[in-house]
């Protein structure tokens, strides 16, 4: 998962994978949004120090993972990584089941997965983890990995020396921010667009009424 010294980064090809998406196109996800202007113009300053390493293009906006749910279906579930509406709802019911207040979080070091560069996301008071177990607790996670809080940069684009990736990664002046939540964010990408753009469809807001959502009925018109 995290890139080990002597190794090579593993690259991602440009190509459509119908393998995965099965002719599918939507692939949802529950994200934390990143909104801070300071935050955002640091992270944008990475991707560009990096730009000879990573993949392009990227449009994709910068996030924080909290729960892969998977391919969006209006209709009756036909592979073990759709995603239907009863699932969707019962995952707002576990959220309203607790009184989640705003919560705190904060960047890290600039760090490397094989597949990847990114920056790692410091949660001291567990919140993402309890959050994730609620939604665990009635849907399993799409394609679940050990769980590691962070905002991706890029993807690789070619296989590179580790040595030579921790030596860029050492030689830049890094900066740390806090982050604070309010909110969480269900929403979607594309799946045959390579690093495309997040499609929010919802948001959960701590501490408020939400209403319930109908977002899988309009899933078609969102992203046109």
């Amino acid at each position: 998962m995290f890139l080990q010294s002597s190794k090579l980064t593993i690259p991602t090809a440009t190509h459509d994978y119908p393998e995965w998406h099965k002719g599918r196109e939507h692939y949802a996800l529950w994200y934390i949004e990143i909104h801070q202007p300071e935050l955002i113009a640091y992270l944008n300053q990475l991707r560009q120090h990096f730009s000879n390493y990573l993949l392009q293009p990227n449009i994709r906006q910068f996030h924080i993972t909290l729960y892969i749910c998977g391919f969006l279906k209006q209709d009756s579930i036909q592979y073990d990584d759709d995603f239907a509406q009863d699932q969707f709802q019962q995952q707002l019911t576990r959220l309203e089941s607790i009184n989640f207040k705003t919560f705190k979080l904060s960047t890290g070091q600039i760090k490397s997965f094989e597949s990847a560069l990114f920056v790692e996301i410091l949660d001291i008071e567990n919140s993402l983890s309890k959050i994730r177990k609620l939604f665990s607790s009635c849907h399993q996670e799409i394609a679940a990995l050990n769980y590691c809080p962070h905002i991706t940069l890029g993807l690789y684009q070619a296989a590179f020396e580790s040595e030579q990736i921790f030596e860029e990664i050492s030689a830049i002046k890094q900066k740390t921010f806090e982050i604070s939540i309010d909110h969480l964010t269900f929403g979607m990408y594309k799946a045959k667009i390579l690093q495309g753009k997040l499609y929010p469809l919802y948001q959960y807001k701590f501490g408020q009424y939400n209403d319930q959502p109908a977002l899988f009925q309009e899933q078609n018109t969102c992203c046109n």
